[in-house]
């Protein structure tokens, strides 16, 4: 595994792995999107992690004790809203949102190497395994979001659209 920068992840046990995690997601949106994956504090963007907490909450029930370290949103190719979580206890949350596919709109879960299946997540989710040379073993799973999100998807595109 490479070393990579562990910036705002350094209260996390896993900060390593979960700063290798961050990396690999990086060089997926530089490699497909030639776009830098700014990462910001969750201070600095408390609307839309109220958001992404709300979110998993009503479509799964998932509200998770781990505190939320860094949020991401991207707009890629005028139709994609992506946006990230990075928890300090490992844990990667990543909302798709593709505007013209409704079948393109879920929630991805993803787990440093070395962190434990939360208890949010323990018999509720089956996890793949992915290999990465920035973050050693990756493992993910992810759910197909249901419900009525306008409103919140007409928010976000406000707010990337404003910045």
């Amino acid at each position: 595994m490479y070393s990579v920068p562990k910036i705002r992840l350094e209260t996390s046990s896993v900060a390593d792995a979960l700063a290798g995690l961050r990396a690999n997601e990086a060089r997926y949106f530089w490699n497909k999107f030639k776009v830098e994956f700014e990462m910001f504090s969750v201070v600095e963007r408390p609307k839309l992690m109220a958001d992404i907490t709300d979110l998993l909450e009503r479509e799964r029930g998932l509200v998770f004790a781990a505190k939320p370290l860094e949020i991401a949103q991207l707009f890629l190719e005028a139709r994609i809203l992506w946006t990230h979580v990075f928890y300090e206890n490992g844990l990667a949350i990543n909302v798709l949102y593709e505007l013209d596919n409704p079948k393109k709109r879920a929630v991805g879960v993803k787990l440093s190497d070395g962190m434990e299946i939360p208890a949010e997540l323990v018999d509720k989710f089956k996890f793949a395994r992915q290999k990465s040379k920035l973050a050693d073993t990756i493992r993910g799973s992810y759910f197909t979001l249901k419900g009525d999100n306008e409103v919140m998807i007409k928010r976000w595109l406000d707010n990337v659209n404003n910045n």
